[in-house]
């Protein structure tokens, strides 16, 4: 049959097929998982339609355990139903499995397999997620690249079908899931003549009907629940027959030749590794390369994983095996061995083939890049007498020994003619996906193949992003990292100041290209010594190219990325130039046409000027011979921060983490980090930072209040502190309070500055201006100074914005995107609280920006206090937060206790009891906790009895603290609503904020229930049908929780206020932050108006504020801070891509929404004035 070929990832591809056969989407959003079901959502908002000839019925649901009960449900009235997820997400599914394959219904769960969550988040590939639902009663089928996807998903589905047997369908998180390659597409009617049409009627008939009525669920007890349990067994000895059956019909199609497991290698050979998953392919590679140089080994692809058929395993098997290394991409700790690893060793067992080695080796964890070298290790130890038993590969284990060692020189097994290339990128440089329209350029105009591969760091948008792209004459296999390239861009100026290890990555007369506005002499000034000497000796061809100010010129403001995409092309010469420039103006039409025609025509522009803009660098000679630096640490250098900084951030930031053997974490086996890493970071990513203008400045300190990454704070200094500081430190006299003698000075950090321009947005006199960055290097060494050196003023701190920003933030250049407001809201929550908090945070964007490994944001004081955070899981965030609380009191209870066993004991002195009746009677509040606590420690240290040293062991629990619970809407709306509910309901004193970006905005942007009418988002494509959830009148219902709607940029005083009340309230509290965010896609300069477009929500009535405080007195409990809308609402949803771009899609039914949202908006505020008039007069 003839295909079409289309370049897609794997989740594309499954989400293609499994529409086919889907009637109904019972789907959540996870990471790697969600565009699965936004590709399903999106062409059903089409009307795109199924086998059945109906459009898939796609319903997004409050958490994966809901979504999974949604579709026992459907299954059960008849209705072919799937769903999409990964890790946590598909471990909440696991009770829901049980019921959906004890019910034999022929459900698929198409997984992206990824890492399930241990001592630290990991949101990238493994089997850990698929291995723990291996005897849930689902068959497993597995696929190895995005053709693989293609091809074999549909046997999920078809075999489900006949028989009676729901399916977990799963290929490789991030490397197959989001790898775009050109694949050959299915027609669906191919599809539907291989659907047995009369078993989905046998199904349907089988299915809950009124009409022929029947029960399922019952409850048994222990006299016939086995016997029954044992029933279905026929079924499962039936299904791999079953299952061939269908890969024969496949490869009768396709010419292929699938089968439950496939042999691959040498018919004689005696070395054979069983594996599942990408890394197939790299061994297949490997493989064709140690057989043309005369070894003799192969390969077992698993692709039924379970049932396991033994018999048909051992028929895969060449008759020579001797000894069989078996892989395994999941950790079991404790165990024999690892799943596959113990199925290969039975099947042997029951088989008679006992006497061959077999070994089982570990991979590829977290998405650990296993190159051809790690491929080549294992062939290699299965050459000896006696391989290890249990193994690693891709690392470095210098603990326990379990590594294979790596040949830094192994071959490039890639497909002969392959070119490869690498582009160092910065989130929400465009980068990405500019790379990503540059391979579907080439795979759809071309008649090359395409593969490529998008690597990203830990941060928010501002971080590292590495694009990996091959194409060539020749089907590409490769599922690795590009290593050996022929073109290499760095994109950020800053990744050469840093050191990144970019050009080791070019082939001998490879080309480099670098984004930059230096001069040749600067350029080679920045370049580091070890760079130029690879360059030198390797004939590197350098090419400079200034797309910053290109970009700048033609109106793409700060995105480089199609300037950058069209030198490319120039560069790499992959196709004529003209058709190169042609087919990436009609990817850009087709990219930004919903952003507008002045979009699109800046995006042509800066096509045009990106092909000649570059300039080749001529390499001096004496780079060959280029010297480094010797390191010298200082005693500080050497602290255990440092040691952290040094020996864990620096690689991990330079992207270079992969070199850090097992011992780099030996002593944080549990995850555990010191604080205040971030300051050590010094990025340097933004081109334009702030300049201060203290001539103009009024010393309102509104900059730093609304600064993300606490980037520009305003000190007070005495007039010893500004003699010892540097000599281009400019400063004013302190205005309020008068006649303090302090001198004020704004202090700015480039390095760590983001560029957002918020603090410059927000400026009442215009005293900042942004300004490029390296002509304010000299700023640095005054922040630099006064962060280290000038102390708080306390008689300056107080409770409104000006006075709170002298307050030092506990949260500081965090990896959050320019602009966020979520971590404006939180630094401000730190300057209230941030010495005695504990920080419960839910999975989500601040979970992400809050603790990158080894670098986190959060900070301490000079007394070395400081936020303690955890992150526990997404759905149980506020329960988590609970009992950080409740075992903080539990330890201080047993303080209590102690102490009145120590007053009334007989070494209790007048002194010591005093102090101890202190303490209890202060202990409940913030500051005479303090006070109190310091005299009763130095009591304590005087009497020196074992009780007392018992109280002094555990003396940080004598003080109060303040428990907080930072989550996003998806968490607090959806997902952990019950659980937030529940703790909000228990009366403990916690304090909730909630990040309201109205999506799912770390998985992508999709529709929570904080979305609302009209708002375009991934699971809602035709704009959401159904208003907002009031999360706060809920809450406010009980009557006895504290409950605030707050924007900073419409109220910077409001929002103060309600931290300050929440904090101060005994009691649960609840504060609903709204936060613009990147996935709005606000207009006329996106995030850097973030502050301002909270002031037009407000302003137009779109977002409201005000806070009802149960202590507060009677007529004074609901405060309605935001003032009568004052027009301009539709003005403001057309501000917004994700309101604007309904108006191209659906056009009647924008109208129709918007409508709705404006009335429904409208309403709300009379009904807030109710609620004024209901609370205030409350008796």
């Amino acid at each position: 049959m003839a295909r079409t070929f289309k370049s897609m990832d794997g989740n594309e591809a499954a989400a293609y097929v499994s529409y086919a056969f889907t009637e109904v989407a019972g789907i959540y959003p996870i990471t790697p998982s969600s565009p699965m079901a936004d590709h399903v959502d999106q062409w059903a908002a089409q009307g795109k339609k199924n086998i059945f000839g109906t459009p898939v019925n796609v319903v997004e649901m409050e958490s994966e355990a809901g979504a999974a009960g949604t579709v026992h449900g459907s299954l059960g009235a008849g209705a072919l139903t799937t769903t999409y997820t990964a890790s946590q997400g598909l471990l909440l599914m696991i009770p829901n499995m049980y019921k959906i394959a004890g019910e034999g219904l022929p459900a698929v769960f198409h997984v992206s397999a990824r890492t399930v969550a241990t001592h630290a988040l990991n949101i990238f590939g493994d089997h850990s997620d698929v291995m723990a639902c291996r005897q849930t009663g689902f068959a497993m089928l597995a696929e190895g690249n995005v053709q693989e996807v293609m091809d074999l998903a549909p046997v999920a589905h078809l075999a489900a079908i006949e028989g009676k047997t729901p399916f977990l369908n799963f290929f490789d998180g991030f490397r197959t899931s989001h790898e775009i390659q050109k694949v050959a597409t299915w027609d669906y009617d191919d599809l539907a003549e291989m659907c047995d049409m009369d078993a989905v009627q046998e199904f349907r008939d089988h299915a809950l009907n009124p009409e022929h009525p029947h029960t399922r669920g019952s409850h048994e007890n222990g006299d016939i629940f086995f016997q029954h349990r044992e029933a279905c067994n026929s079924l499962y000895d039936n299904l791999p027959a079953i299952v061939q059956s269908y890969m024969d019909k496949i490869n009768a199609k396709l010419g292929t030749s699938y089968h439950l497991f496939d042999y691959y290698g040498d018919e004689n050979a005696d070395r054979v590794v069983v594996c599942m998953g990408s890394f197939c392919d790299t061994l297949e590679e490997v493989i064709d390369y140690l057989n043309a140089h005369g070894e003799h080994v192969g390969l077992v692809k698993v692709r039924l994983y379970r049932p396991w058929s033994v018999k048909d395993f051992v028929a895969a098997l060449p008759k020579s095996v001797k000894k069989i290394a078996v892989l395994d991409r999941t950790k079991e700790p404790g165990s024999i061995g690892e799943p596959l690893y113990e199925d290969v060793v039975t099947a042997l067992y029951e088989s008679g083939m006992s006497e061959l080695t077999v070994v089982g080796g570990r991979y590829g964890l977290g998405s650990k890049d296993e190159p051809p070298a790690a491929a080549f290790s294992v062939f290699k130890e299965l050459e000896k007498d006696e391989p290890k038993r249990e193994f690693t590969i891709g690392i470095v284990d210098d603990l326990t020994n379990l590594s294979l060692p790596m040949d830094p020189d192994a071959p490039n097994t890639a497909a002969e003619g392959t070119i490869e290339c690498k582009f160092w990128g910065l989130g929400g440089d465009g980068t990405v996906g500019a790379n990503k329209n540059s391979i579907k350029i080439i795979g759809d105009h071309t008649d090359k193949y395409v593969q490529a591969y998008f690597q990203y760091d830990s941060k928010k948008t501002g971080g590292v992003t590495i694009s990996h792209l091959r194409f060539g004459d020749q089907p590409i296999r490769s599922p690795y990292y590009v290593t050996k390239a022929d073109f290499v861009a760095c994109h950020n100026p800053s990744y050469i100041v840093k050191g990144f290890k970019m050009v080791r990555d070019v082939k001998p007369g490879g080309t480099f290209l670098v984004n930059c506005q230096w001069t040749p002499e600067e350029f080679a000034e920045h370049m580091p010594a070890n760079a130029k000497r690879y360059v030198a000796q390797n004939n590197i061809n350098i090419y400079l190219i200034d797309a910053i100010d290109l970009a700048a010129k033609v109106g793409m403001g700060k995105r480089t990325n199609t300037v950058l995409q069209s030198a490319f092309f120039a560069l790499a010469k992959v196709l004529p130039s003209e058709d190169a420039l042609r087919y990436m103006k009609e990817a850009a039409t087709k990219s930004y046409a919903k952003k507008g025609e002045a979009i699109v025509e800046a995006n042509h522009k800066a096509i045009d000027a990106g092909a000649t803009a570059f300039v080749k660098f001529e390499v001096p000679a004496d780079w060959a011979t280029a010297t480094d630096e010797a390191p010298v640490l200082s005693n500080e250098e050497k602290s255990a921060i440092a040691k952290q900084v040094k020996e864990l951030m620096e690689p991990i930031s330079r992207m270079d983490g992969d070199s850090l053997p097992v011992s780099a974490f030996k002593d944080c086996a549990d995850g555990q980090f010191e604080l205040g890493a971030s300051a050590y970071e010094k990025r340097g990513v933004a081109v334009m930072v702030p300049h201060w203008d203290e001539t103009k400045c009024i010393q309102c300190n509104q900059c730093a209040y609304v600064c993300p990454h606490a980037t520009i704070r305003p000190f007070a200094l005495t007039a010893e502190e500004v003699a010892a500081g540097p000599e281009t430190m400019r400063t004013l006299d302190v205005k309020i309070p008068k006649d303090t003698g302090y001198k004020f000075a704004i202090a700015i950090d480039p390095l760590d500055c983001m560029g957002c321009t918020n603090c410059a947005k927000v400026c009442p006199k215009q005293a900042l201006t942004m300004v490029p960055a390296e002509g304010e290097a000299v700023e640095q060494e005054t922040f630099d100074y006064c962060v280290a050196n000038v102390s708080e003023k306390p008689e300056l701190i107080g409770n409104n914005v000006k006075s709170s920003q002298f307050k030092q933030p506990y949260l500081e250049f965090s990896g959050s995107c320019a602009g966020c407001a979520e971590t404006a809201y939180a630094r401000l929550v730190t300057q209230v609280a941030g010495d005695r908090m504990f920080i419960s945070n839910a999975t989500g964007c601040s979970s992400i920006w809050g603790n990158p490994a080894a670098t986190a944001p959060f900070c301490t004081d000079k007394n070395g206090h400081g936020p303690a955070w955890n992150n526990s899981l997404f759905e149980d965030n506020a329960e988590h937060g609970l009992g950080l609380e409740l075992g903080y009191k539990a330890v201080q209870g047993k303080l209590v206790a102690d102490t009145q066993k120590l007053m009334a004991s007989e070494c209790a002195t007048d002194e010591l009891k005093a102090a101890a009746t202190a303490w209890l009677d202060a202990r409940e509040d913030v500051e005479a906790s303090k006070t109190t606590a310091a005299a009763y420690i130095a009591e304590l240290e005087k009497c020196g009895c074992d009780t007392a040293k018992e109280i002094l062991a555990n003396k940080s629990y004598l003080t109060k603290k303040s428990f907080w619970i930072f989550g996003g809407d998806g968490w607090a709306y959806d997902i952990g609503f019950g659980g937030l509910d529940h703790v909000l309901a228990s009366g403990n004193d916690v304090n909730v904020f909630v990040f309201d970006t109205e999506v799912y905005s770390n998985t992508g942007g999709q529709a929570s229930k904080a979305s609302n009418l009209g708002q375009v988002a991934q699971f809602a494509a035709a704009g959401k049908s159904v208003k907002k959830k009031s999360l706060a009148e809920i809450a406010m219902s009980y009557g006895y929780v504290y409950v605030a709607q707050v924007a900073m940029g419409a109220n910077p005083a409001q929002t103060l206020k309600a931290i300050h009340e929440a904090e101060a309230y005994h009691g649960p509290s609840l504060i609903i932050g709204y936060s613009p965010c990147e996935m709005h896609s606000i207009k006329k300069g996106g995030m850097q108006n973030c502050q301002a477009e909270m002031k037009k929500a407000v302003d137009c009535g779109y977002w409201n504020l005000f806070r009802y405080n149960p202590e507060a007195p009677a007529g004074k409990k609901f405060a309605l801070d935001s003032k009568e809308p004052a027009g301009g609402y539709r003005d403001f949803l057309m501000n917004e891509a994700r309101y604007a771009s309904l108006t191209t899609a659906f056009p009647e039914r924008a109208e129709e929404l918007f409508t709705e949202n404006e009335e429904a908006a409208m309403e709300r505020y009379k009904h807030l004035l109710k609620l004024k008039t209901v609370y205030n007069d409350e008796q």
